[in-house]
């Protein structure tokens, strides 16, 4: 039996990558492990703890002003009260003090391009230090890409780092849709490095000589403008989850042409659903895709519109395409995740300590 500790901040977020990433995990590791005991820890409260098995459970924040400096004293205080034997940084830290082995999950290394996290200046001053004085025994990344960059950022051991392809929810799969009309979908946040503008840019080229309307949904950050409304364009928000599959299942086609991403989960969620998928050529997505989706430059608005125009007014043509992503999309599994995982848990163990 081992006693484990995950991040749970990312939770405090109801929808984004890396907190489905947490919750997704942190089940299926309970599920995978029974034998271990996982505990969930925040120093904030979280808005949608996962409800799982019995050795899935969430721990106490803060319980003094001295423990509300989270990563310094509080989290160590409540990993010692748990009698915690490793603990997993889900988002980019783990403590300040390194008693006992940890690993972290490095996502992307978006917050190393400022154009695209403008808030994250505690994660670049923050994770590089914590990488460079040995507070991380092991890294995991989401995709080879990621791992290969995070190498070379930070001057990691190659045998340091494992690259651990996510999945989709089990949820996601074909399901009867009817919709009204014809639509392309986007899901994800809406923020400048997803590329919304230029869907929305291709978008008009396509209806100009289509009946055919755009569908985003996501979390709208701060630093994304919405587009101002016009027929045919439909700004959703954040959709639950549950809703996404008919969503994704209805779509004439899932179009992300993001610019940089660490593996491209909405992709894969498309996949599973068996839709076609126009995305960019972000060397993450096609980790994901194998081949298995239309790849367009992500710059290149009009190369965007051919590859919608085409799938408009021919959307039969690229059924063997949809086939081959849905094949593809058993390749990932949340238990191969957690499998995987909790070997790195284990070779942690073994290292921490020796140089």
């Amino acid at each position: 039996m081992a006693l484990i500790a995950l991040d749970a901040t990312p939770l405090v977020e109801s929808t984004g990558g890396i907190a489905r990433y947490t919750r997704e995990l942190s089940l299926a590791l309970a599920q995978e492990f029974p034998e271990d005991q996982y505990w969930l820890l925040s120093d904030q409260p979280l808005r949608d703890p996962p409800s799982g098995p019995e050795n899935l459970r969430v721990g106490s924040g803060p319980r003094s002003p001295l423990e509300r400096k989270w990563w310094l004293w509080g989290a160590e205080r409540e990993i010692a009260r748990r009698r915690i034997e490793l603990f997993h940084g889900t988002d980019f830290a783990v403590p300040y003090l390194a008693r006992r082995p940890s690993v972290l999950t490095v996502h992307d290394l978006s917050p190393w391009r400022g154009e695209w996290q403008p808030n994250s200046a505690r994660i670049r001053r923050r994770t590089p230090l914590l990488l460079r004085l040995g507070m991380v025994t092991m890294v995991i990344t989401p995709s080879e890409a990621i791992r290969r960059a995070a190498i070379e950022r930070f001057g990691l051991a190659a045998d340091r780092v494992a690259a651990i392809p996510l999945a989709a929810n089990s949820l996601f799969r074909p399901v009867r849709a009817n919709p009204a009309r014809p639509y392309f979908l986007f899901v994800g946040t809406l923020e400048p490095r997803k590329n919304t503008a230029r869907v929305i840019e291709a978008w008009r080229a396509v209806r100009a000589g289509h009946e055919i309307d755009l569908v985003l949904a996501g979390r709208v950050r701060s630093d994304f403008t919405p587009p101002p409304p016009e027929p045919g364009l439909r700004v959703l928000g954040a959709v639950p989850e549950r809703e996404l599959p008919e969503l994704y299942s209805g779509a004439l086609a899932f179009v992300y042409p993001s610019l940089y991403e660490g593996f491209g989960l909405p992709v894969l969620e498309a996949m599973q659903c068996g839709t076609l998928a126009i995305t960019s050529r972000d060397p993450a997505i096609m980790e994901v895709t194998a081949g298995a989706a239309i790849h367009v430059d992500a710059e290149d608005s009009r190369a965007l519109a051919e590859a919608m125009a085409a799938v408009t007014r021919e959307p039969e043509k690229f059924n063997g395409l949809r086939a081959r992503a849905l094949e593809r999309s058993r390749d990932f599994a949340w238990r191969r995740t957690a499998q995987r995982t909790r070997e790195i848990y284990e070779l942690a163990r073994q290292r921490f300590g020796k140089k």
